[in-house]
């Protein structure tokens, strides 16, 4: 049974007292788990960054959340991170306080592919509560926003639009991914619903929203996934047609331990009687890339969303892409305990040593979102476990960047993270885990997924900066950026 929802600002909570930070630290749920309370290292993390915080906001003279708007909010939870968990992020202290410093370790732009994100709907925020905030995107500024762009000539085919932003319920997406985020192009996903109409965004909305946003860029920002429910038959492979052959979805979302309404478990992609017709299916369609939740147990039979059933699918269809969501992590509320008693990663590791067991096999792809989100600011030294055993087992040219945003937030935070994110080198050398280095950043941020969908990154790269987005964006950043700082998750109370 999902939760219901709760905005939450970017805090921790503890004994009544609050403190905003650059990086989340207390774990929030993407809809598809029950997440844990803070942890005490949590707290540590905490408190060592709001000291980090109040010190370098008082030598430059300005208030707490004048700092936390600069550079410097980012590098004090990185610091405070490495002083509570031991030196996993590169960077340095000269870095608190100089803008320049920081922007020097941060070479040059990457290009971001978010393989996983998601919008929330405008139900999530009855009141309207962000729109009274200064920096937050309200209906009124994104009718503005649409009225520049189109008066502005910033992109002529919205010459003639006359529409209104509030038919669609992404109010804050296009900031927090766009203007907040160095994202480049990112990937419209929905959770699932009692039928793949009624998602909580079905995939018609997941194409409209795909559409809109590329038509007032004026270059291609978003891609959008379909849904394979394979329990229903024929209805579904009909299903899946109109949405190929009308919708032009770019990728197909599949949840095997859903259930759609009237059934009680799940399905694995291996079974040739209910999976094997959808993928027939996606091949005739041309439609080839299976993104497929594993891990984080969604259903009323946990076992059905491990990854192990996509071995035989994958091998069966060689020309299909098979997307391993949240790279099969079971769950992160008993992680540590297993971790230190087994030295695994309850299924990540199985699944590596699966995959190692079919060394040619090469079409299965593991994506990082929920599961990065979840362990870097948690269990960061088991994060670089699973890290290097994914990279290891599947290759750097196999794990695709995701951040199951915006239910984290702007994704800008986990951009920070993984930039600075490093395998410590005793790991290296113990388990001969690659080291992340930026030739391998990039491949995962995003030439990866580039690869997989067909995008001609150097055509991306040419368009983005003299597109509508890229050039409100720079516009943005000039006048001071205002990030809101808020998730959109759940938390544990």
């Amino acid at each position: 049974m999902r939760h219901a929802p709760k905005l939450f600002a970017n805090q921790s909570v503890q004994k009544g007292r609050t403190f905003p930070t650059a990086l989340p630290m207390q774990i929030v749920s993407n809809e598809e788990f029950a997440p844990i309370r803070q942890t005490l290292e949590q707290v540590h993390a905490e408190g060592v960054a709001r000291a980090l915080v109040e010190k370098a906001a008082a030598r430059r003279g300005i208030t707490r959340r004048e700092f936390l708007n600069t550079t410097g909010g980012m590098a004090a939870a990185l610091l405070a991170m490495n002083q509570v968990f031991g030196p996993l992020f590169s960077i340095g202290g000269i870095e608190l306080f100089e803008t320049a410093a920081f922007a020097e370790q941060q070479g040059d732009p990457h290009f971001i592919f978010d393989v996983q994100t998601h919008y929330v709907s405008s139900h999530y925020d009855p009141s309207d509560a962000e729109a009274s905030r200064k920096g937050a995107v309200s209906k009124q500024a994104l009718l503005a926003l649409r009225k520049h762009i189109r008066e502005a000539g910033l992109n002529p085919k919205l010459a003639d639009d006359r529409g209104i932003i509030d038919d669609l319920s992404w109010k804050n997406f296009v900031k927090e991914v766009f203007f907040d985020s160095e994202t480049t192009i990112g990937l419209i996903s929905t959770p699932p619903g009692p039928y793949p109409q009624e998602a909580v965004v079905p995939p018609n909305e997941m194409v409209h929203i795909r559409d809109e946003i590329n038509r007032l860029a004026g270059s291609q920002r978003m891609l959008a996934h379909g849904l394979a429910t394979p329990q229903l038959g024929a209805a579904d492979l009909e299903f899946m047609a109109m949405q190929a052959d009308t919708l032009k979805v770019d990728a197909w979302k599949c949840y095997t331990g859903s259930c759609p309404k009237g059934f009680d478990r799940g399905w694995r992609m291996d079974d040739e009687q209910i999976a094997y017709p959808m993928l027939e299916q996606a091949r005739q369609l041309k439609v080839k890339q299976i993104c497929v939740h594993k891990g984080l147990p969604l259903g009323p039979i946990p076992d059905y969303n491990h990854p192990r059933d996509l071995i035989k699918a994958a091998k069966d269809f060689p020309d299909l892409n098979f997307l391993v969501y949240h790279s099969g992590l079971r769950s992160v509320a008993s992680i540590e305990q297993v971790f230190a008693k087994t030295g695994e990663i309850p299924w990540t590791t199985e699944f590596c040593r699966m995959k190692e067991a079919e060394p040619t096999l090469s079409n299965i792809y593991m994506e990082l979102g929920s599961t990065f989100a979840q362990l870097v600011t948690t269990h960061p030294l088991i994060c670089a476990h699973l890290l290097g055993q994914i990279v290891g087992s599947f290759g750097v040219d196999h794990v695709l960047w995701g951040t199951d945003s915006i239910w984290y937030g702007t994704p800008q935070w986990q951009i920070e993270a993984f930039r600075r994110f490093q395998i410590p080198e005793e790991l290296i050398d113990r388990y001969q885990y690659q080291p992340l280095t930026r030739r391998a950043k990039e491949q995962i941020f995003g030439l990866n997924s580039a690869r997989v969908f067909g995008i001609d990154v150097a055509a991306i790269r040419h368009e983005v900066p003299k597109d509508a987005l890229g050039r409100l964006r720079l516009s943005y950043l000039e006048e001071g950026p205002e990030p809101s700082r808020r998730v959109y998750g759940w938390v544990a109370g």
